[in-house]
Order: structure tokens, then C-alpha cells, then sequence
């Protein structure tokens, strides 16, 4: 690959990793803001819940611009829209502005998915390493925000959580835009002219199988990763009992199990991506019903063991959908796959907030176990082994 493929490859993967950052930053900012706004936890989560409907819906229009515009445009309004985002959301002093700030940190957070894992696959002989590498950058921004929200809240509030990482998405924003400019990789971001792979045999069973499976893995991902900074700040108190602790408890578990995505990533070039995937989801429902009684060093075992395989199935469905897929229509189908998962998993939110209010998370973990159990049998349906495809010409 030369080296200005490699240095775009770079943006792409930290595109990921502020990605998700930001859109978990208010998860453990939450845990301040209880006493100054005084309000519940369960009040407080469900402001975050039109930024998550942003997150998903937003990546129709965003895939759209992504083929009918340009893929490295439409990256470089990511990093910059989502930096100035949050920056606004920092000034908010009221819930009502704290909803319109996360509502547009969410905008411009679905440009990602469907633009930016576009543009990583774009040429790759073997998606799976790629994605799970790209996968690995994209769970340490989930990590991430645990970690450097709750360590700047502790330093100074939580308006610095939000206005740190806005300027440095802003700087990141401003190399990519000069770096495509002088590379000659502005035009549309898509690199050398080759052959395709057109829409494989049976991706019609293939795409249906990725749609349920998103729709329950949504929802299980983003129930999980939202509510894990409460779970450890509730069920940890004999290990930590500060923001910092339980954001550094939480950005470990995330940060080491984010790296079962590379293997992952090999794996599903070698072998049948239906076993893997049956395999990783099944796996977490006996984690999660072990997760609604657990405690101390039980919860934090039970969680990292939890986000192992829900990190570990997130490059399955990427792969799938970039081995059936011709690249012309890729960004178009990533889109519709996150409206489905992240436009699903927004509805996660008001519904930690309403079974929290009525019992906790026992419950919860309870339904997530069922979702799990629901993309295990959704992956049975897929084929044995990928079916070889009819090149196309490159448009």
C-alpha cells in the first residue's frame, strides 16, 4: 500500500476512535452533573437519547453524500463539525441545551460509519484485518471517554470533558483537510481504479441476516457500553469510589477487550464467518444472566468478559457486508446497516433509564442476555462459506 494510502488509513481508524469518544463522553459526565442540575441518573441519561436517534438516522444522508459527493469531504466535516459540537455542548446550562448539543454531537457522528468504514475496506484483498484493526481504534475511543471524561471532571468539570477533545478533533480536522489537499486524494477519496466485486450470490440472505442481528446487537452494545460507567459506579464501591476510578475501570475493560476484534479480524478471513459469529453471541448469554446478581470483582470479571464478545462481533458484520457488496453501493448499505444499529440502540437509553428506575440493572442485563440469544440464531442462517463473486469494472 503506498504511503499516502497509509497515512489516509491512519485519519480513517482515529476518525473511529473520536467517533465513539464523543458520543460516550456524556455517559461518564453524567455522573456529575446528578448534583448541579439536580436530577436523577435516570432523568439525566434519557437527555442523550435524540443524539443517538441523530447517530443512526443521520447515516442515510450521510452515505448518500459519501457516493454522490466525496467520501473525504464529507470526513473532513466530521472532524471538524463534531469537534465545534462539543465544544457548544460544553456551554450548556440547562438540560433542554445539554439535549440540543449531545442532538448535534450525534449529527455529525453518523458520518463515520458509513463514510469513513467505506473508505477502509476500499481495495483491501482481506476486510477482516483491516476492520478488526479499525474496530480496535474505534473501542479505544469507547475506552477512551470513560477515561479522559472522568479524569478531567476530577481535574477540573465536566465542561472540560467536552471542550478538550472538541479542539483537538478540530486540529485533526484541519491535517486531514491540508493532508488530501497536497496528497491528490481529495477528489472523492477512493484511490486507484480497479476492478470490483459485485453483489455476491445469496446477499439477499446474507444482508437480512446482518440487518437482525444489527438491530438486536445494537441495542446490547449500546445498553451495555452507556450503562457500564453506572454498573461499576454502583457495584464496585469496594474497589473504587471516585469518577476517575471507576472511568479508568471502565476504560481498561473496554481498552484490553477491544483488541479481541483483531483476532477476530483473522479469523473471519480463514473460516466460516457464521461459526464465529454464532459462537461470540451465544457466548454472552450466560455473561449476562451471570451479570444481573454479580458484584465487586464478580461485576468487573463479568463486564470485561461481556464487552470481549460484544467487541468481538462488531467486525463479523462489517466484513459481510463489504464480501456481498460492490464498493459503488458499499457506503449506501454501511448507512442503512447503522440506521438499523445505532437508530435501534438509541431506544438502549430510555430503557436503561426506565428499568433502572424500577428495580436497577438486573433486569436489563436480563433482556440483553435475550437480545444476545436472538444474533446467535439470526447468524445460523448464514452461509456455510462466502460464494465467489463476477468482477466488475471500476466506475
Amino acid at each position: 500500500m503506498p504511503a499516502q494510502h497509509r497515512i489516509r488509513l491512519l485519519f480513517l481508524n482515529i476518525g473511529h476512535t473520536y467517533d465513539h469518544l464523543f458520543m460516550l463522553l456524556y455517559a461518564t459526565a453524567v455522573l456529575a452533573l446528578e448534583s448541579e442540575l439536580n436530577l436523577t441518573y435516570g432523568e439525566l441519561i434519557q437527555i442523550a437519547t435524540p443524539g443517538f436517534i441523530a447517530f443512526g438516522v443521520g447515516a442515510i444522508p450521510s452515505g448518500w453524500l459519501g457516493d454522490h459527493w466525496s467520501r473525504t469531504g464529507m470526513m473532513t466535516l466530521f472532524f471538524t463539525g463534531i469537534g465545534v459540537a462539543s465544544i457548544a455542548t460544553s456551554f450548556a446550562t440547562t438540560p433542554l441545551g445539554l439535549g440540543v448539543g449531545l442532538f448535534a454531537i450525534g449529527v455529525f457522528a453518523s458520518i463515520y460509519h458509513p463514510v469513513g468504514v467505506a473508505m477502509v475496506v476500499e481495495g483491501a484483498e482481506k476486510v477482516g484485518i483491516r476492520l478488526g484493526v479499525n474496530g480496535v481504534y474505534g473501542n479505544m475511543g469507547v475506552a477512551g471517554a470513560a477515561l479522559i471524561a472522568g479524569a478531567l471532571i476530577d481535574l477540573w468539570s465536566w465542561r472540560a470533558a467536552f471542550v478538550i477533545p472538541g479542539a483537538l478533533s478540530i486540529a485533526t480536522g484541519i491535517a486531514f483537510y491540508l493532508f488530501v489537499r497536497t496528497s491528490g486524494l481529495a477528489s472523492g477519496g477512493q484511490g486507484p481504479k480497479r476492478q470490483a466485486v459485485g453483489f455476491r450470490p445469496g446477499w439477499q440472505r446474507v444482508l437480512m441476516v446482518v440487518a437482525v442481528a444489527t438491530v438486536a446487537g445494537g441495542l446490547v452494545f449500546t445498553g451495555s457500553t452507556v450503562s457500564l460507567p453506572k454498573v461499576f459506579d454502583e457495584r464496585l464501591a469496594a474497589i473504587t469510589n471516585s469518577t476517575f476510578g471507576v472511568g479508568a475501570l471502565v476504560a481498561i475493560v473496554y481498552a484490553v477487550a477491544a483488541f479481541t476484534q483483531i483476532a477476530v479480524g483473522h479469523m473471519i478471513d480463514r473460516y466460516p464467518a457464521r461459526l464465529i459469529y454464532v459462537a461470540i453471541a451465544l457466548s454472552n448469554v450466560p455473561i449476562m444472566l451471570i451479570a444481573v446478581g454479580a458484584s465487586d470483582y464478580g461485576m468487573l470479571v463479568s463486564g470485561f468478559a461481556m464487552m470481549v464478545l460484544l467487541f468481538g462481533q462488531i467486525p463479523i458484520a462489517d466484513a459481510l457486508v463489504a464480501g456481498y457488496t460492490p464498493d459503488r453501493w458499499r457506503a449506501r448499505v454501511y448507512a442503512l446497516k447503522y440506521v438499523l444499529n445505532f437508530g435501534v440502540a438509541a431506544t438502549a437509553v430510555p430503557m436503561i433509564a426506565y428499568l433502572y428506575g424500577r428495580g436497577g440493572f438486573a433486569t436489563f442485563y436480563m433482556v440483553l442476555a435475550a437480545c444476545s440469544l436472538v444474533v446467535a440464531l439470526a447468524a445460523l442462517a448464514l452461509p456455510g462459506r462466502m460464494t465467489q463473486a463476477v468482477p466488475q469494472p471500476a466506475e
